[in-house]
């Protein structure tokens, strides 16, 4: 049994004051329900800071984000974003196939029918080639689909000015799942401002959090009404409960609101750690034989919300799963790359074109622990396991000198790594979790 604390993928990161703050305010005030004044407060904060953040020209379909309505989460998000954009019964939906679940799932819940795209190698996201082969190949047979949704995968935007001139050829709307991606950009440009609706996600493994919860937004003020009607069981303006339309529970709590608005002012620090994690590990294992990363093409900015790499087992020497297993047996967490929807059981009856790509980033894509708040020493362990993996590379650097170059990398970036020696991780480094066991450390949920 592993006696190390265990390293996770990717755990929440809440250390500034503002949180508790805004927690307890929203606590003493007994606004512990649905709504409440801090749900509206990071409404308008959100827009604000996603539109202020942005510099830059944008591609024709973009929106101005001036509005956006919190959900209880980013699949929630995407549902009624697809309801919004009237997809129903017997349409077809456009979806990147190299994602999680959530981002396919809701199609179906509107009684839709996905088809699944692959990725091109220089993004890993949706191949624009692909959209437009697929697309004419609608159009010849006069059922074009009614939306496409564009996923921004692992942090990193889609190729949007090629995506969005093929789909006004065809007035086809994007809706954008950028649950992964908050703080990347493209062009200069934040994610989730491309399509006609964004969707965000704020789950216990992004870069920021609100526990759980999603925030869906949009420049039509009539849409943003829309979505809060029916994210309240659609509830009619009448002193009794009346229901004019089908509903949701789907609107965010105050406290979650909360926590929050507190995690969006530290956005940019959790980027730059992120980014800077990666930077480390590919630093001290790119050289090695057979790794290569995710790229980032010119005029796209990545957050890195996982490091990921992928692994030729012939010249590393050992497979992706046999580097995984090495790290789990020190209580180190990983996880293959997501397996594309097109060969998930559930969708095995749904469309798709290609498939090479995403199913050998899957087959041979490793994502390796990139939280905020790893410390020096939990890099240091992670490459250390890999670089022993390798039968093709040197022997690893002694762990002190690694550990002072780690430190002198993360203070070159201006990152102040937390001082867990007290006990202060997120998750008890005491308590070991075996592999299969649930924690909301590690939960994928969107």
């Amino acid at each position: 049994m592993p006696s190390q604390k265990r390293i996770w993928l990717s755990v929440p990161h809440v250390v500034s004051q503002k949180e508790r703050e805004f927690l307890l305010d929203a606590f003493d005030s007994n606004w512990i329900a649905p709504l409440g004044p801090h749900v509206d407060a990071f409404e308008r904060d959100f827009a604000a800071g996603i539109v202020n953040r942005s510099t830059g020209g944008a591609t024709s379909a973009t929106t101005n984000a001036k509005h956006a309505v919190a959900l209880s989460s980013g699949t929630a998000a995407i549902h009624l974003g697809l309801k919004l954009l009237d997809v129903g019964p017997g349409d077809e939906v456009i979806v990147s196939s190299l994602t999680f679940s959530a981002s396919a799932n809701p199609i179906t819940y509107v009684g839709a029918t996905p088809v699944f795209l692959d990725s091109n190698r220089e993004t890993w996201n949706m191949d624009p080639q692909l959209l437009a082969d697929e697309l004419a190949a609608c159009a010849k047979n006069n059922k074009l689909p009614k939306a496409v949704v564009a996923v921004d995968l692992y942090g990193q935007c889609a190729d949007y000015d090629a995506i969005l001139e093929i789909c006004e050829k065809y007035e086809i709307p994007v809706l954008e799942d950028a649950a992964e991606a908050l703080g990347a950009k493209y062009r200069g440009r934040n994610a989730g401002l491309f399509g006609i609706i964004g969707v965000y996600s704020f789950n216990g493994n992004k870069i920021i959090t609100s526990s759980g919860g999603g925030m869906l937004i949009t420049d039509s003020e009539d849409q943003a009404k829309k979505v809060r009607f029916w994210a309240t069981q659609s509830r009619d303006p009448a002193p009794h409960y009346q229901h004019s339309e089908i509903g949701y529970n789907y609107r965010m709590s105050n406290l979650c609101a909360a926590v929050g608005r507190g995690q969006l002012l530290t956005l940019d620090e959790r980027v730059a750690a992120r980014r800077a994690n990666f930077d480390y590990y590919k630093k001290q294992l790119g050289e090695l034989p057979g790794i290569d990363f995710m790229p980032e093409p010119e005029g796209f900015f990545s957050t890195r919300w996982l490091t990921v790499l992928t692994i030729d087992s012939e010249k590393f020497g050992k497979s992706r799963d046999e580097i995984r297993f090495a790290l789990e047996a020190v209580n180190i967490e990983s996880r293959p790359v997501w397996k594309p929807m097109h060969l998930q059981p559930v969708f095995a009856h749904c469309r798709r074109r290609g498939g090479e790509v995403s199913e050998s980033l899957f087959q041979n894509g490793l994502c390796l622990p990139s939280g905020s708040n790893l410390t020096p020493k939990d890099l240091d362990q992670v490459i250390s396991v890999i670089k022993s993996s390798s039968s093709n590379s040197r022997s690893s650097t002694k762990h002190e000198s690694t550990r002072s170059k780690s430190c002198s990398h993360l203070e070159k970036h201006g990152i102040k790594r937390p001082n867990f020696s007290s006990g202060g991780s997120a998750c008890p480094s005491d308590v070991l979790i075996p592999e299969n066991t649930a924690s909301n450390c590690q939960t994928d949920e969107k």
